[in-house]
């Protein structure tokens, strides 16, 4: 192991010709590997030529936002509904239950639930409220713009608000949506519903979305 600039450097020797410095996902730590005759001195000489650029990908990786750890669904928590942060509270019961007064939302469940039992309560929590919500709101969208859906469903999603099958005309909303302020709803119906007209992400299409809805900027980085 080597230290460059305050920065550890790990060393392994291989059969190969040349050397070759890498800094690795995702916490940036550093590696070197080297052909296994090279001496201590030249792999530390060819290291120390690379300190500013080493230290300027390390940084990258340490300057990163770190993932949130995944919820547990315990007392103490954070239940965010409809934009607005509730503190979760956790009660032993014999069925599952969710009532938000206050500030506070108690979620009643069974002393041995685990978190992914709670959790998947949850969701479809959150899908019941969601669904009206959709069902209030599509119908002005589909006025305002004459585009209409042949259907629209609700799934729990990790990468996507929504997503338009232009080939079937159904529209799919993220059950998180939920946890969103109404506004930002808007903005994900509006933005699905006018791929019915144009399919891409193109001029042409933000146009649109700047016709409808002046303010989608602001509603999109809500969504962040």
């Amino acid at each position: 192991m080597l230290n460059i600039a305050g920065i550890p450097v790990e060393v392994r020797r291989k059969r190969i010709k040349n050397l070759h410095l890498y800094v690795k996902p995702p916490d940036g730590r550093v590696l070197v590997t080297a052909p296994l005759a090279m001496s201590d001195e030249t792999i530390t000489q060819f290291v120390q030529t690379k300190a500013a650029w080493l230290k300027k990908h390390v940084e990258k990786y340490q300057n990163r936002p770190r993932p949130a750890a995944p919820p547990q669904y315990i007392t103490g928590e954070t239940l965010p509904v409809w934009g607005r942060p509730y503190r979760l509270e956790v009660r032993a019961a014999a069925r599952y239950s969710l009532t938000l007064a206050g500030d506070t939302a108690l979620l009643t469940a069974p002393a041995a639930s685990t978190a992914q039992q709670r959790e998947r309560f949850l969701r479809e929590w959150y899908r019941a409220r969601l669904k009206p919500e959709i069902a209030c709101r599509l119908p002005a969208w589909e006025t305002a713009t004459g585009l209409r859906p042949a259907a629209w469903q609700t799934k729990w999603m990790t990468t996507r608000w929504g997503t338009c099958n232009t080939k079937t005309k159904k529209l799919w909303f993220a059950v998180q949506l939920a946890q969103k302020p109404p506004e930002c709803l808007d903005y994900v119906i509006l933005h699905e519903i006018l791929h019915l007209k144009e399919r891409g992400h193109n001029q042409r299409f933000y146009g649109l979305l700047d016709f409808y809805m002046a303010g989608w900027r602001e509603r999109k980085a809500g969504l962040r």
